[in-house]
């Protein structure tokens, strides 16, 4: 069948297809507007994660040197990137589902499969400025205008998606706090052990006071001292923040390592000092029997005085971190709800809807414009 003899058979019927067209467009219009689900997308844009140039506590110095091992060198969009991992876990689904209280709308029994298929409605996108642009697909039911109330699906998409947001923070903070909980916890443990060393040494050095009447030392003598109760303490502070990485970081960690090297060095600092090595203090050798006790006891006394405070401070700066209620994501517009179904597209759904019926109503003229035009060669050969 040629071209003319196509364009002849669209011209003789073309009021039939007309005709067919536009019931067919009349239809689907009615069909999008009256009985299909509209599904409406709320979106949420979300601000990077700062990095922090100070930290609260020993904890997030040592969750930033977690984070820092596993970014890559553009922290902005990596950073993102494990915001988006997040919002798209399991346990944030669960959170939505649970707070709104939305199982049996995704019609199952299983809590792990409907959070499933709302995670398969999320929408997130990183910007190359590592923005995070989340939104979430809302449906109504089947025939939405008799059915539904339009105005609560609108509201009820902002709604799930700013939950997600809530979710991603409150995984967040849940997280930090708990490395918080486990440092405060262990800092605990040392307070109470270096509290009772510390009641024990000054009981000691009161006694020894008391039965020798106190002596005095000459300011070299005290200089020594305070040296090496500096670096003592120093030691036991450095002995302290490799337990505390213990619980965030691998062994082999370059941070960790440096800390052992710096150990050792403050160690074989202090061996010099306790035999004379040092000539610029007055060897703990040289003392005098009863000097040597008092020097002894003096020591030890501000070791732990030093420690102690050193871990009082820590301490009260992750009691404080562990029970901040600060939020951890910043928004930048929250989700409002949308004016305008994403689905369907009810003109241009519509339109090539009606397209198609042209298209279709004119194929099947055509085709029995062929039967008929070979039904009547071959009736013209008989």
């Amino acid at each position: 069948m040629d071209f003319h003899t196509i364009l002849h058979t669209i011209l003789v019927n073309w009021k039939r297809i007309i005709t067919i067209t536009v019931s067919s467009t009349l239809i689907l219009f009615l069909i999008f507007m009256f009985v299909y689900p509209h599904t409406y997308k709320s979106t949420v844009i979300i601000l990077p994660p700062e990095k922090s140039s100070s930290f609260m506590g020993l904890s997030s110095l040592l969750a930033q040197q977690n984070m820092t091992s596993l970014l890559s060198p553009s922290l902005s969009n990596a950073s993102s990137q494990l915001y988006a991992e997040i919002l798209k876990s399991r346990t944030a689904s669960m959170y939505v589902i649970n707070k709104l209280g939305i199982q049996k709308e995704y019609g199952e029994g299983d809590i792990n499969v409907a959070a499933n298929k709302l995670s398969k409605d999320l929408d997130i996108e990183i910007t190359k400025e590592g923005l995070i642009k989340v939104s979430v697909e809302y449906s109504s039911r089947y025939f939405p205008l008799m059915i539904d109330d339009l105005t609560k699906v609108k509201k009820k998409s902002a709604n799930l998606t700013n939950t997600f947001v809530e979710a991603l923070d409150n995984i967040n903070r849940e997280k930090l706090t708990s490395k918080s909980k486990k440092v405060r916890i262990f800092l605990e443990h040392q307070i109470a052990q270096t509290r009772t060393t510390l009641d024990s040494v000054e009981s000691a050095l009161q006694d020894f006071q008391k039965n020798n009447k106190t002596i005095s030392l000459p300011d070299q003598l005290k200089a020594s001292l305070e040296n090496a109760a500096k670096l003592k303490a120093e030691i036991a502070q450095t002995e302290i923040e490799l337990g505390l990485m213990k619980f965030n970081i691998k062994q082999d960690d370059k941070i960790y390592q440096s800390l052992l090297r710096k150990l050792e060095q403050l160690k074989q600092q202090y061996e010099n000092i306790e035999s004379g090595n040092a000539d610029y203090l007055l060897s703990f050798e040289r003392i005098p029997s009863l000097g040597k006790q008092l020097t002894s006891l003096l020591r030890e006394v501000k070791i732990q005085n030093e420690i102690y405070i050193f871990l009082q401070q820590q301490f009260y700066k992750e009691k404080i971190e562990e029970n901040r209620d600060l939020p951890t994501v910043d928004v930048l517009d929250p989700a409002i709800p949308p004016n305008r179904p994403v689905s369907p597209r009810l003109f241009f759904s519509t339109l090539l809807g009606s397209l198609f019926a042209f298209l279709i109503s004119s194929f099947i003229l055509l085709i029995k414009e062929n039967k008929i035009i070979a039904s009547h060669d071959k009736h013209i050969k008989k």
